[in-house]
């Protein structure tokens, strides 16, 4: 078990990616912090992982806010001890062109993509320092590192969770805990459902290897950098797109 042990903090593990992620780490040997702003998914998550065996709660919370984040931290180590590992999964989109984007829909991507990341990370790495180990692995995107077209709030959080990796490898290093983030492409999950059938097959089509990815892709990527085989990595961003061309 790669993760044996281990007690990690997964944000928006309700569904998709996140819901994914935590059955595969549960299934490596981790206890499990189902963290979602809906509380009837992370219970319906936690039960899942409780059910064939593994070890796992569930806590709402709104990364959007610092106080629920310290909450959550607080809720983790009164019931774990510690906390080895943060999934910074937790993300939405509010798509329009700058024309037509209204400042609301800029500022609830930001708060969620960006200052989520920053609200969770806060919280959480005190008690990594704590114990001379973690491991931060932070959610950004192929359009965070290329652009796209209608996403400027969305791009820029994305980017900026790059921009905030590479800091904080630098300031928790010496700490024991590395911070990388991850890179997904196109992902078939519920937050590309609603995208037209002609954009989804230009998206292959611009795909070396000519599918969506699933979220267990995105899952195996983060399980790496959660890992000790990943103990000398730290401040990179992992693509993983299929090797997607702009």
């Amino acid at each position: 078990m790669r993760l044996k042990d281990k007690v990690a903090v997964i944000t928006g593990a309700g569904q998709g990616i996140g819901k994914t992620t935590a059955l595969i780490f549960s299934r490596e040997g981790a206890s499990i912090v189902v963290a979602d702003i809906n509380e009837a998914q992370a219970q319906a998550t936690a039960n899942e992982i409780t059910a064939s065996g593994g070890n796992a709660i569930a806590v709402k919370v709104n990364v959007a806010s610092l106080q629920d984040c310290e909450q959550l931290a607080r809720t983790v180590i009164e019931k774990f001890g510690k906390v080895d590992i943060l999934i910074n999964n937790a993300g939405i989109t509010r798509d329009a062109t700058l024309a037509k984007m209204t400042e609301e829909q800029f500022d609830q991507v930001i708060s969620v993509n960006l200052k989520g990341v920053f609200n969770m990370t806060k919280a959480i790495t005190p008690f990594m320092v704590e114990k001379g180990y973690g491991k931060v692995v932070n959610t950004s995107s192929v359009v965070g590192l290329y652009g796209n077209f209608g996403q400027t709030n969305y791009v820029a959080t994305k980017a900026g969770v790059i921009g905030m990796t590479k800091v904080w490898a630098r300031e928790f290093g010496r700490k024991g805990i590395t911070v990388n983030a991850v890179a997904p492409g196109f992902i078939a999950t519920d937050m590309i459902a609603t995208v037209p059938e002609k954009v989804i097959n230009g998206i292959k089509e611009r795909t070396p290897l000519q599918r969506l990815g699933e979220p267990i892709d995105i899952a195996n990527a983060y399980l790496f950098l959660s890992s000790d085989e990943s103990a000398f990595v730290s401040g990179i961003t992992l693509s993983v797109d299929g090797g997607m061309v702009w």
